[in-house]
């Protein structure tokens, strides 16, 4: 196809009457009837946006809220059972907590990390230090 024909395609495509163009398009009898009914759909939508918006708030103070006040609650009361039953373990030992078994398939290193023995989130309370064996 040459490039004449295939410009002239182009341009019959471009050139021709479209169905339908959207609201701005809408033929109506009287002049000011799309200018209402675009205010009319205006004000319609900012009236959902603010009963959308104050439904949303409600359920975050009186669901989300009260949801998280309860985790928090139940969070607590699992780690202050579990501080508990730690320091009867230590007592029950003499003051120290009793050395984890060395099973051969916990913290196994065939290499150091870059930092180096222990995990990037060791804490010295509730993990084992790998650079004691090494």
């Amino acid at each position: 196809m040459s490039v004449l024909a295939r410009t002239a395609l182009r341009t019959a495509i471009r050139t021709a009457p479209r169905r339908s163009r959207g609201f701005a398009q809408t033929v109506s009898e009287s002049r000011g009837a799309p200018l209402e009914t675009y205010l009319a759909e205006e004000k319609a939508l900012e009236h959902h946006a603010a009963q959308t918006s104050d439904l949303w708030r409600k359920i975050s103070f009186y669901v989300c809220v009260p949801a998280i006040a309860v985790c928090v609650a139940w969070v607590y009361n699992a780690e202050t059972e579990h501080a508990a039953h730690v320091e009867h373990i230590k007592e029950e030992n003499g003051g120290v907590l009793p050395e984890t078994p060395a099973y051969d398939y916990l913290n196994r290193r065939s290499k150091p990390f870059p930092w180096g023995m222990n995990s990037l989130f060791y804490n010295p309370h509730s993990n084992k230090n790998m650079e004691e064996e090494a």
